[in-house]
This record gives C-alpha cells, structure tokens and sequence, in this order.
C-alpha cells in the first residue's frame, strides 16, 4: 500500500480508503447506469450478437470518466480524479482534450 500512496502522492489511509470507495461505486454506477442507456438507443443482445458486449463497454467508457470526476468530487477528491483522469486520457492518447 506504501508504494501506491507514494505513485499517487497520497500521505494518508484514510484518503486511500476514499480513493478505493470512489473506484468502487463508479464502477458499480456506470455498468448500472450503461444498461438504460442501451435501451435508449436501442441496442440489445438480440440485434448486436456478440458486438453487443464490445458496444456496452464501449457506452460505459464514458460514463466512467464522468462518474469518476463527479463521485470524487463529492467525497472530497476532486483534485486526485481530475489528475488520475487527465493522466489516463493523455496514456490513451486522448491528451489533445487538455491543456497544460
């Protein structure tokens, strides 16, 4: 654990225990949420096959990243997931969405 909350410049468990809850009920949240999405736009097993799995992901990526922001924010962790998100993006190459 020492060595996570030197990678991610954290001084305290009790804000990795945060971190970990926030990671947790995003994930939780954006599968739940990604399901009412699909009925919107009408995309069902039955239709998409074995695309449909691929496609799910695909509409939860989204999500996540917005739910990840939001829930951190409310528990106090605003800065941390607006690094952690800004860092992922640019690994993903989606970097040009951020100015430094």
């Amino acid at each position: 654990m020492n060595r996570l909350k030197q990678r991610w410049g954290i001084t305290s468990n009790f804000q990795l225990i945060i971190i970990f809850i926030v990671f947790a009920i995003t994930g939780s949240a954006s599968a739940w949420l990604s399901k009412p999405f699909c009925e919107l736009l009408h995309i069902t097993k039955e239709d998409f096959g074995g695309w449909f799995t691929l496609i799910r992901l695909l509409i939860i990526f989204p999500i996540y990243q917005i739910l990840l922001v939001a829930i951190g924010t409310l528990f106090g962790q605003f800065r941390f997931f607006w690094n952690f998100e800004k860092k992922m993006l640019k690994s993903m190459g989606l970097g040009f969405l951020f100015k430094d």
